[in-house]
């Protein structure tokens, strides 16, 4: 090791509470917990109140595109728009210009369902933020916002 080469703290150096992946980790695994009822009542896991989410903003991605949207593994989210198709919330087509693409619609049912979760999902994330100036707010998704471009590997 020379003498320019930086010396990385290690975790038990820095502590869990000062590394900013396990925060982001037991903050999302909270978010998630606190909607867990209210996807149950709906029939919906997280996997799918994600791919909903996405759908009520996002008019038929390709499937490739709602995985990264929805930072689902393909093969889960395989699953998950299976269930939801079964249960008529979503519904696959062929692109028009690519036969062998498919995109996603989500239905007037599934719509509706995730019209019913959204109120909890807004009110699980003013939680969050509780005791938050709205500038720090702001600032703070900001910053999520250059991470993710800093770590992405897809354009969208």
């Amino acid at each position: 090791m020379n003498d320019e080469t930086p010396i990385v703290p290690r975790l038990g150096e820095i502590g869990l509470t000062n590394f900013a992946p396990y925060l982001m980790n037991r903050i999302m695994g909270r978010y998630n917990a606190s909607l867990r009822d209210e996807m149950a009542d709906l029939g919906l896991s997280t996997p799918k109140m994600r791919a909903l989410a996405v759908l009520s903003v996002i008019e038929a991605p390709l499937i490739r595109e709602l995985a990264v949207y929805t930072v689902i593994d393909p093969s889960t989210l395989s699953r998950s728009l299976d269930q939801l198709q079964a249960d008529g919330l979503i519904r696959r087509e062929a692109d028009s210009s690519d036969s062998r693409a498919v995109r996603v619609l989500i239905t007037e049912a599934g719509r509706a369902a995730f019209e019913t979760l959204w109120p909890h999902m807004a009110e699980a994330q003013s939680k969050m933020f509780r005791g938050i100036p709205d500038a720090e707010r702001r600032a703070f998704t900001a910053t999520l916002q250059k991470m993710l471009t800093n770590i992405r590997k897809h354009e969208i």
